[in-house]
Order: C-alpha cells, then structure tokens, then sequence
C-alpha cells in the first residue's frame, strides 16, 4: 500500500515536473518568436540588399578633424551571417515597440562604390539617425533622395568622399539636429573635390530658417565661397557650428558669437574672412573659439574675461592688434591659448599666471616686448611655450627647469643673452627646443646636453655666436631620439667624428649650413632615415662621396655655396635613390652634371661650370615629373630636349638662362597648365617663339633676352592672363607694336615690358595705352607686398634685370607693384602718344634711342609714380612740360640728344639731375641747367667732370645697382640679391 502511495507521488511529481517543462520551452519559444519578429522582414531585406551595393575595401589612410588616423573594420560584412534578427547587427539600432530601423551606424566601415539615388537606403523611412562618415563613396553625389527620411534627427556624411554640390533637399529635414558635411584632409583638399553649394546665399539663408532645431552644424572643407548671412545669428539652438575651410568672405555676423548656447565655433582657414570681437555676456556658454587663418581683426576686449568656460581659444595667423588683455587670466578652464602671427604688442600680462589649466601656450610672430613672461613658471601643467620672432630681452630664467612637465619650448627670434640655464637641461620631459638667434655668451652647458634623453628637435641657428672655439658635433651624438638637429651658423667642428661614432640613426632633418665645416660628416654614411639634409655655406672642397646617393630615404638634398668639384663614381642614376630636391648651386663643378634619380622634382645647379648638353634624364622617366629646373649660369651648349614637353604637366619654373644653347625654343608647352616662369635668356637661341606657349594659362615671366630670336611682336600671348612680365630685349624682333586691324594691345595683367633693341618700327597710335589695366591702376598697392613669380615651392623666386635710372638692374625678386617699360633702341617713330599719361602707376618709362618726333606729351605729369624717365636719343622738339617739375617721386631724367628748347622746370629733382641728361639740347636753357653745369656761358654745353667726380659717380652707380632699390623713399620694395631656399622643416608653430 505504502509502495502504491509512492507510485503514484513519484508519478505525479514526474507528471509536474513534465508540463512544468513543457511551459518554460513554451515561454522561451515565445520569446524568441517575439525576438526574432522584433526585425521586420521588410526591413531585413532592405538592410541586406543595401549590403550588396558596396564592395568592401580598407582604406589607405583616412584622418578625422584632429588629423588623427581613422580606424575602419567592416560592419556589414557580418550581416545575415550569425543571425536573422537584424535588431542584432553591427551598426543597426531597432525601435524597440515597432521594430523598425531607426539607427544606422555605418562609419569607418570600408564601404566603397558609389551613393546611388536608388539605393535601398533610402527606403529606410523610419531612420532617425544615420552615419555614413569615413567610407569611400568613389566621388559621387550627395543623392537627393534623403528627403525621403524625414524623421533624421542626426545625418552625418563627414570624409566620406563625396563630391558636387550639396542638394537643396537636404533643408527640408526639419526634424535635424546634427548635420555633418565635413570632408577634414589631412594636407589641404584640391578644389576639385570638395562638395559645393549652389547659390550659397539663398541655401544658408535656408539653411538658417528651415532648420531651427540644429544643435551641431559642421560644413568644413565645403567650398561655400560666401558671406555667412546674419539669420545665423537667429540659430538659438547652435551648441557647435564649424566652418574650416569654406572659402568664406565678407564680414561675419558678430550676433552668431552671442548665441548663449554656443559653446564650440571653428572658422579656420578663411582668409578672406573679415570681423571683430563683440563684447561677450556673461550667460556665454562658449569652450572652444578658433579663428585661425582668418582676416578677423581689432583687438581682443577686456570682456573675454566673461567666457568662463573657454577651455581653448586659437585666434592665430589673423590681424588682431593691441594689447593681449589682463582679463585673459580671469578663464580658469583655458587649456590651450594661441595668438600667434598677429600684430600685438606691449608685455605679456602677469595674469597669465593664473591659468592654472593651461597646457600650450603661443605668442609667437607679434611684437611683444618684456624679458621672459615669468608668471608662465607657475603654471606646472604647461607642456607647450611658443614666444618665438618677437622683441624679447633679457635672460632666460635661471628656473625654467621647475616646469617639470613641458615638452616644447621655442624662443627663437628674439634677444635673450647669456649662457643657457642649467635648470632647463633637467626638464627630462623635452622633446623640442628651438633657441634660434639666442646670443650666447659661452657654451656651459653644452657638455650636459646629454641630459636631454627624450628630445626629437633641437635647433639653435644663430648668427650672434659670440665664442671663439667651435662646438664639438660629436657633443650630439649622445641625444639618441634625436630626429631634427639644426645648427645653422654655428661653427662646427668635425675633427673628433670617426667611422665609429655613435651617432644616432634617427636623424630625418639635419640642418648645418655655415658652420665651416670642411669635409662630408662620415657619420651620415649610416643615416638609414635621413629624409633632408643641408650643408650649404660652408667650406666642402672635392667631390661628393657616392654614398650620399644610397641613403634610400634621403629626399632633399642642398649642398649649395661650397667648393664642390665633382661626383665620386659613375654619373649613371643610383637604384634605390629617391632625391627628390637637389641643390647645387654655386660650388664649382665641371664637366656633365649628375642627376641621381630619374623622377626628381627640384632641380637647382646655376652658377657652377657645367657642360654638355642637358640631360635627357631630366624629362623624367619615374613616378614624377620635374616641378622647378635651375639651370642657369652655366656653359651647357646644344639645343634645349624636346622631351621635356611630355613631362610639361607639373613644371612651375624652367630657367636656363646664360648658357651656350642653340636651337629653337621647342614647340613643348602644349600641357604646361602650371608653369609660371620660362626664362631662356643670354643664350643662343634662334627661330621663333613657340605656338603652344598660349597653352600656359599659369605664366607670369616669360624672359627670351640676349638670343637671336626672329619673330614679329607674341600679340597672340594677349590671352595669358597672368602673364606679368615680358622680357623681348636684344634680339631679331621686328614688325610693328601693335597689330595692322587696329585691335587693342591687350595683355591685361602686364606689368614688366622690355622690347628694347630689336627692329621693332612704325608708329604708336594715339590710344595705344588706352587699355593698360594693370599698370594705369594698381589693385595691390594697399596690400601685402607679394613677388611676381613666387613660388610655394622652397620660396624659389622669379629674377629679371632691366635698365633702370640709367643702369643695367638685376632684381633677383620683383614685387607685383614694380612697373616698367622700355621701348629703347628700335626705330619706333612719330609722336609719343598722350595716352602714356594714363598710366598712373608706372616706375620706369624709356623711350631713348629711338626717332620719335613732336613734343614732350604734357599728360606724363599725370604719371604720379613715375622714378625714371629716359627721352634721350629721339627728335622731341618743343619745351619740356613744366608740370613735370611736380612730379616728387621723379628721381632721375634723361632728355639729351633730342632738339628741345626753352627753360628746364624748376622742380628739385630736374635740378639735381647730371649734366649728360640735358646735353645735345642747344636750345636749352634756365638757371638750373647753369648751376648744374657749373658755368655761365654757353647753356646746354657741358663742363669738364674731375676723375674723382667720375669715381665717385661710378661708385654712386655701383651702390645703387648692388642694393637693387630704385624706387621713390616712401616705398620700401625691398628687393633682395640672390634666390631664397627654405630650410625644410622648420615649421614651429
């Protein structure tokens, strides 16, 4: 009985335990019912249909805004694979009642193909955030179709390389409140890339109205290239607005400062981007300001000191002036402050002091005075100080070293004196310190520069080195992270340098020209990652070792103004070398020159001894092509290769002048779209000018000077519009200066023009100045003062030589607003046309030697800027126009062997003139010729000059030539004797 009892329990207990089973499988089976309907089907479909429509591919390197690099994984490579919820995929986000997709995160996933209309994302209508940034969508269009997704909230497309103009469409997503559009580069974006606006106004101002939730706007490197509209400053719910990059203009609205929920504002690299500082509330919810690159100008108000959540504010390369305000250390969060390459001045506020969050620290490029800032030593989180190219004295503070933490430190470009403090040699946490122009009084110190275990740059340039013994080099060779070393200036000495030496193989940047050094540092020879090294200035005798050659990372290569003779070895391109700029100018090679790699890009080897003819090699045969050839002053015979014209793409500068090359100028420039400079003068040249120069739409110099070149006048270079300078002096040209039909002379950019001597004739029509627009007005005037010719590229700078008061002038630079024109030395004749006065700008005017007939036009008088004027050697008759007297920039006259009459204006500067510009004149007469010639009999005769009046006129002319000037004493031009390289590297701010 107990036995059945317990049957019967046991049963029952089984029995429970089986439904109780069945009901949990029956509850689980539920759950992944309802789990696995949680993704619809519908939208499944689209998810993995969208999958199809990009192929997946790394990319090689991609940046965000910080230039940091990106990592990429494939997120939809996964998808379908591990499960059919699509709520479970990577990137997808589910409304967790409906289960629609209402989330897509797609960034840095390898998506690669083109962004079609009909994508199968578009049909994502319930999509409330979307992510795309950081693919690669192959440079198609932003579709028009996200209009269908009304419901985003947040759409970001940022580095996604898309390209064309930004849809209206866009602006009908109400409903937005983050947009991103960005596309950061990590070097500054071709044009030709960016994603654009259309009618830029209309769609800001759109943009500003439609989309009143926005909180996050970031338009950076779209090529807005427009005024931001002031309903901007109606955008009440802007937390960030960044516009780096957009090529904005015109005046920004200052109300968009004021927005009291602003708290992040980037306008970055606007150059032409105007505006001030308001004076800021204190409701300003601002943390980051950065108006870097901008035309912002003004000073920065005492109210900066409201902003008490500014934790950066970069305000560098703009126009700000002033005083850099005492409120500036009222900002308890400022963690980075950046005013440099501004016009501020005065002392760097004590206050500064009280930052006591601040982490960098840049002033450099104003005109700050003061000693050392001493309120930055009690600041101990600083790991940046930049204070370099201003006006500060005094010693480096002899406890430096108590900021513990700093990394940087450049005071370069000032006058601090004195020994360097022992106390900075026991930062242990340098990495970069840049001393250039520190006037030392001695070198302690120098032995204990091994101290510095962690730093990467050192550059101490200088030109005040006040000691008598050189540095030991070999001091150095203990800085093992060593990767920059710079010690321009400084003498050196190499004597204790052996093969053995333990230098560091981490150099990439080494920079030693004039330090005397006499011989190649045999250290170099294992330099495996050497990337640029320059030995110019110095006393380098013999031939360049071949091992030079092999370091296979070395790309820039200047052994300029040495005693260089030679190459060591075979003059065959080297395997493995990739030297990519080589200077060798002024040394004194012979013989054929050297080129080491086929696909070098700079080229600089004037002034030596080379012959033969120009290598073939130089037409490149490599991955690149040349960009900058500098051949000139050389004795290079033979005609110029043809086959430079299939390398013409990426060519800006080919200067071949003075050599012995014969031959044509080949007809090479049909794809010469970059080329800004030809000069070819002082050789031998025949023929006539080329038809495919009219290819080079970039050309600014064209200089054929000293050849025996045979064409009529190149009226068909009328259409370069950049075209600034055109050198035809001294050879066969002929035919007549302006064109049979009558049509204007064209040339609208036209600054610099030299026809003298050649067989140029006929007549000038009385309108013939009549459309010389750049010179009659001169847009640059009130600008900064830039050079015709300037390249970006190692500050290579176009030359001329042009006559000039009298003498033969050689400008190795020539400021956009220099004028000049010389007609001398052809049989132009008639009258000189009375539309010569509307050239208000013109310096240089000759006209000598020539037979130019009737009077002196009165209308020069309306020439305000002309210094030089050369008549002489014509049959000008009548008077000389008195209004000429007012002329006070009009320094030098000439007006001999012509037939004038009459009196000599009474003007100063007539007055002061020599005697040879008035003789051959009989009828001239007056006061001033006689006090000039020292006589009172026989006016216009001249008297005899003393041999030590002819030296001291000689030497006046010498000066004046040496100094390159010749222009009135209010205009600083500034010109300099000698091309300019770059020291690469040297970017310290």
């Amino acid at each position: 009985m107990i036995g059945s009892n317990y049957s019967s329990s046991f049963s029952f207990f089984l029995r429970t335990i089986v439904l109780l089973l069945f009901s949990i499988s029956n509850v689980f089976s539920t759950f992944a019912s309802l789990k696995t309907d949680l993704c619809h089907p519908d939208q499944r479909d689209v998810l993995l249909q969208l999958k199809t429509e990009f192929k997946i591919q790394k990319p090689d390197k991609l940046y965000n805004q910080y230039s940091m690099k990106v990592t990429s994984y494939p997120k939809t490579e996964s998808w379908g694979n591990r499960s059919t919820d699509c709520c479970n995929w990577d990137g997808v986000t589910c409304n967790t009642e409906s289960g629609k997709v209402i989330g897509l995160d797609l960034s840095c996933s390898c998506l690669h193909g083109r962004l079609e209309p009909n994508s199968s994302l578009f049909r994502l209508k319930h999509l409330t955030s979307l992510n795309l940034a950081f693919n690669n969508f192959t440079f198609s269009p932003i579709p028009d179709k996200f209009s269908n997704l009304m419901l985003l909230e947040t759409l970001n497309l940022s580095g996604s390389s898309l390209k064309g103009h930004i849809p209206k469409e866009i602006l009908q997503l109400t409903s937005l409140v983050s947009l991103d559009l960005s596309y950061y580069y990590y070097y500054s974006p071709p044009s030709s890339l960016l994603l654009s606006i259309e009618n830029p106004p209309l769609f800001l101002r759109l943009l500003a109205r439609n989309l009143r939730n926005l909180r996050a706007l970031d338009l950076s490197c779209v090529n807005i290239s427009s005024e931001i509209p002031h309903e901007f400053s109606y955008m009440l719910s802007l937390r960030s607005l960044h516009l780096e990059l957009c090529s904005l203009v015109g005046e920004f609205p200052s109300g968009v400062f004021m927005i009291p929920s602003l708290q992040s504002i980037i306008l970055d690299q606007n150059p032409d981007l105007r505006g001030s500082l308001p004076v800021f509330h204190r409701n300003n919810s601002l943390q980051v300001l950065r108006l870097l690159e901008t035309s912002f100008s003004g000073i920065i108000p005492d109210s900066i000191g409201n902003l008490k959540h500014l934790a950066s504010l970069i305000l560098a390369y703009s126009n700000f002036a002033g005083r850099i305000p005492s409120s500036l250390g009222e900002l308890s969060n400022l963690s980075s402050l950046s005013l440099y390459r501004n016009h501020f001045t005065g002392e760097v506020p004590s206050s500064i002091g009280n930052l006591k969050q601040l982490i960098n620290f840049g002033v450099s490029s104003n005109q700050l005075t003061g000693n050392f800032p001493s309120a930055l030593l009690n600041l101990t989180k600083l790991r940046f100080i930049n204070l370099g190219s201003n006006h500060f004295t005094g010693f480096l503070p002899p406890n430096i070293g108590q900021l513990s933490k700093l990394e940087v430190l450049y005071a370069y470009g000032n006058c601090f004196t004195g020994a360097v403090p022992s106390s900075l040699l026991q930062i242990s946490s340098l990495t970069r310190l840049a001393l250039d122009d520190y006037q030392l009084s001695d070198l302690v110190g120098f032995e204990n520069v091994s101290l510095f275990s962690n730093l990467q740059l050192l550059s101490f340039q200088s030109n005040n080195f006040r000691v008598s013994s050189p540095v030991d080099l070999n001091v150095f060779s203990s800085l093992k992270q060593l990767v920059y070393l710079d010690l321009s200036g400084i003498p050196l000495s190499t004597a204790n340098i052996t093969s053995d030496s333990d230098f560091s193989s981490n150099f990439q940047y080494l920079n030693l020209p004039g330090c005397n050094i006499t011989e190649f540092p045999e250290f170099l020879r294992d330099q495996r990652n050497l990337y640029s090294l320059y030995l110019s200035n110095n006393n380098i005798k013999g031939q360049v070792p071949d091992w030079l050659w092999r370091l296979q990372e070395l790309k820039n290569l200047d052994l300029s103004h040495n005693s260089l003779s030679g190459f060591d070895g075979s003059l065959k391109a080297v395997p493995g070398s990739h030297i990519e700029m080589l200077d060798l100018r002024s040394n004194a090679f012979q013989g054929r020159i050297f080129i080491p790699y086929t696909s070098i890009n700079y080229l600089f080897a004037s002034s030596n001894n080379f012959t033969g003819e120009i290598p073939r090699s130089l037409c490149g045969g490599g991955q690149s092509s040349p960009t900058i050839i500098d051949l000139s002053n050389n004795n290079f015979h033979g005609s110029i290769p043809r086959c430079l014209g299939s390398h013409m793409s990426s060519l800006a500068d080919l200067n071949l002048r003075n050599n012995s090359l014969s031959g044509s100028l080949p007809d090479m420039f049909m794809h010469a779209y970059e080329l800004e400079s030809i000069d070819v003068s002082h050789n031998r040249l025949e023929g006539e000018l080329p038809a495919s120069l009219t290819s080079c739409s970039a050309l600014e110099v064209l200089n054929v000077e000293s050849n025996e070149i045979n064409d009529t006048f190149p009226f068909q270079l009328s259409s370069l519009q950049k075209l600034h300078v055109l050198v035809l002096r001294s050879n066969k040209f002929h035919g007549k200066l302006y064109q049979s039909d009558g049509a204007w002379f064209g040339f609208p950019q036209l600054k610099i023009i030299d026809v003298s001597h050649n067989n140029f004739f006929s007549t000038l029509p009385s309108d013939y100045f009549l459309n010389w627009t750049a010179i009659s007005s001169n847009e640059d005037k009130d600008k900064q003062p830039h050079y015709i010719g300037d390249s970006v590229n190692y500050e290579y700078y176009t030359s001329v030589v042009l006559m000039n008061k009298g003498v033969s002038m050689v400008m190795e630079r020539i400021l956009t607003v220099y004028t000049a024109i010389d007609f001398s030395g052809n049989r132009i004749h008639g009258q000189v046309p009375e539309s010569i006065g509307l050239l208000k700008e013109l310096h240089v005017l000759n006209l000598s030697s020539n037979t130019f007939t009737g009077h002196i036009p009165s209308s020069l008088a309306n020439i305000s800027a002309l210094e030089s004027l050369d008549l002489s050697q014509n049959n000008l008759s009548g008077e000389i126009p008195p209004k000429l007297g007012d002329l006070s920039s009009l320094e030098w006259i000439n007006v001999s062997h012509n037939q004038l009459v009459g009196s000599i204006p009474q003007g100063t500067q007539f007055q002061r003139q020599a005697c040879s510009s008035y003789e051959g004149n009989p009828g001239l007469f007056g006061p001033s010729l006689k006090d000039i010639c020292r006589e009172s009999t026989s006016p216009g005769s001249e008297p005899p000059v003393s041999s030590e009046e002819e030296e001291e006129e000689e030497e006046g002319s010498f000066s004046w030539v040496a100094a390159g000037l010749g222009f009135a004493p209010g205009v600083a031009f500034g010109f300099t004797m000698g091309y300019i390289m770059k020291n690469l590297g040297r970017n310290k701010h």
